[in-house]
């Protein structure tokens, strides 16, 4: 079976910044692949690709980075266990927000994932295989660093297409170039929200707080100031690294991953 996720170490002086890609993977085990029904070009649609490769310079700016390498497709790890609803899941109460939820039975095109809800058995083989354990080592990373350095900041690191699709609402809508999610600035210092804002404004970027994105379950669970615990989700419009419809990295990629790495670098050297 290949690792669900991987975790990556800093190179350098370590700083208390842990970069978290839940969303680049593409890989679909057997069983999950036996109830897909979604086109394969779906799959990479709804991923956050080459998010990784974004960010690849972090560990040599001091971070830790942990990325997932499971497709969204079976099991969403921004989502909270308890976001099922009946037609995902067996038994699972009704629950129209949770078509996307941690189990995803609509495409963000709108085509069927899922041909009939999953067993509650494979939900829980979901779980204890790819969920479970990849939300452990995040919360071991923020322990790490916050005993280490008194806090910790984590960047969650997102794309989003660059204009609305249906499934969210609002077809065709232009969105900014750099969305920060924190929850109305609940899930991180100021002065780690504010340096993501200064940051992507400097490099000429337009920016737009919590919309269309708040922050999904990484943000909510693990971003507590008061516990010295701090996260921004940062969502970037994918024209700007890459081609929406070939999915191939356009020319801006190099100066994208450079503006990743700088932010990493940035964060690193905050004191909230």
């Amino acid at each position: 079976m290949n690792a669900p996720f991987s975790v990556v170490e800093p190179t350098t002086t370590e700083t208390p910044v842990i970069v978290e890609i839940p969303h680049a993977g593409l890989w679909v085990d057997g069983p999950s692949l036996a109830t897909l029904a979604a086109p394969a070009r779906s799959i990479g649609r709804d991923a956050d690709l080459w998010v990784d490769e974004l960010y690849a310079d972090a560990p040599s700016r001091g971070a830790t980075m942990i990325t997932a390498h499971v497709s969204r497709y079976v099991v969403d790890l921004n989502r909270s266990e308890r976001d099922v609803d009946s037609e995902s899941v067996e038994g699972a109460p009704v629950n129209a927000r949770a078509t996307r939820g941690i189990v995803w039975r609509l495409t963000s095109d709108g085509c069927n994932i899922l041909d009939a809800p999953l067993s509650r058995r494979e939900l829980e083989r979901r779980l204890q295989l790819f969920y479970r354990p990849y939300h452990g080592a995040i919360a071991a990373l923020i322990e790490r660093k916050r005993a280490r350095f008194g806090y910790s900041i984590l960047v969650a690191a997102h794309s989003m297409p660059s204009s609305g699709r249906a499934a969210h609402g609002a077809p065709n809508a232009s969105r900014a170039d750099v969305v920060p999610g924190t929850r109305g600035r609940t899930s991180a210092s100021g002065r780690f929200i504010d340096a993501v804002d200064a940051h992507a404004r400097a490099a000429g970027f337009s920016v737009t707080h919590d919309d269309p994105y708040q922050g999904g379950f990484t943000t909510v669970h693990y971003g507590r100031p008061a516990a010295a615990s701090h996260v921004v989700q940062v969502e970037l419009a994918r024209r700007l690294y890459m081609d929406e419809s070939s999915l191939h990295k356009n020319v801006n990629f190099a100066r994208m991953r450079s503006f990743c790495a700088e932010l990493v670098s940035h964060l690193g050297s905050i004191r909230p």
